[in-house]
């Protein structure tokens, strides 16, 4: 269980696929409000992300209104930021196929500080993440993995397993696989490097 990339290096099969899925706890774009929406970005590159050549697929929460729609789109499209300031801008760059966006109901329910998540979007995926588990007691256990500088992605993340099922435009499947949790906090300049007041638990 490796990603290669958040440590600069090559692929572990020598591809990459990956589902980011998230709910905004706070924010907006320009005036229009996104607190409470549910968001899903699916990708998948033939070989290493930086050769190209990638496929995304965008989901939008269907209950956003037309303002919302609009703002979470252009978004995740990497178009609200400094360029390749923000995960969305960089895997765009390396992105060939943009696939409609999608608006539908993205069923989440997530605990950061257990590690725990599971995602159901009708009819393309269906995920699950769960803790890393000490094999010598049986017991969850805490990685983490933090960044203070050169990330376009997070500043802190905990690392867990994810099993995932994509079915549609884009189709993949893998079972306890990399995974991690963590909160973006992202403003219209990228990463913000301040960690976000919604992972005080860590200080707990």
């Amino acid at each position: 269980m490796n990603c290669g990339c958040q440590f600069n290096l090559p692929s572990t099969h020598g591809f990459c696929e990956t589902v980011f899925v998230g709910e905004i706890v706070e924010g907006h774009f320009n005036d229009t409000p996104l607190a409470g929406l549910n968001w899903a970005a699916i990708y998948k590159w033939p070989g290493e992300i930086a050769d190209g050549d990638g496929k995304r697929l965008i989901v939008i929460d269907e209950r956003a209104d037309e303002a919302q729609r609009v703002a979470l789109e252009t978004i995740i499209s990497g178009e609200a930021c400094k360029p390749l300031s923000n995960l969305f801008a960089v895997f765009a760059s390396t992105c060939s196929e943009f696939c409609e966006t999608l608006f539908q109901p993205i069923d989440l329910e997530a605990d950061l500080e257990l590690r725990t998540a599971s995602v159901e979007i009708p009819g393309i995926m269906r995920s699950s993440g769960r803790p890393m588990i000490n094999e010598f007691n049986g017991e969850p256990f805490h990685i983490a993995f933090a960044r203070r500088s050169g990330s376009f992605e997070f500043t802190y993340a905990e690392i867990g397993l994810g099993t995932t099922a994509v079915t549609g435009e884009i189709e993949m499947a893998y079972e306890d696989s990399w995974a991690h949790f963590c909160v973006h906090h992202w403003n219209q300049d990228g990463l913000i490097q301040e960690r976000s007041r919604l992972t005080a638990w860590l200080d707990g």
